[in-house]
């Protein structure tokens, strides 16, 4: 079960943020084009850099806690996946304190 430890930890911050959608209605899955520009520029330099680490030698995956799928370069899926995961993560929560904090708004 070891091997499923990574991809728990992005279930768990999904499973954390994305009940803001429903119960607080901040609309950031139903914008998705919005969510896609924001997300994937910063997804993909993060993969670059991750990419340029790996094959330096800088940075390594315990084999043990990953699925091992790896794309190229050596990429872990779940490590691609977490630069997509944790910024919509981000961008629910953002939203949802923008959502509470908004003067005026009747609920």
């Amino acid at each position: 079960m070891a091997h499923l430890t990574y991809l728990g930890v992005l279930a768990g911050c999904l499973a954390c943020a994305l009940w803001l959608e429903p119960v607080l209605r901040v609309g950031v899955l139903r914008r998705w084009r919005r969510l896609a520009l924001t997300v994937l520029p910063v997804a993909a330099i993060f993969t670059a850099w991750d990419l340029a680490a790996i094959s330096a030698g800088h940075w390594t995956f315990d084999p043990a806690q990953i699925l091992g799928v790896r794309l190229p370069g050596g990429l872990p899926l779940e490590e691609l996946l977490f630069f997509l995961v944790v910024p919509v993560c981000a961008v629910l929560g953002f939203e949802a304190v923008r959502k509470v904090l908004r003067p005026g708004d009747q609920r």
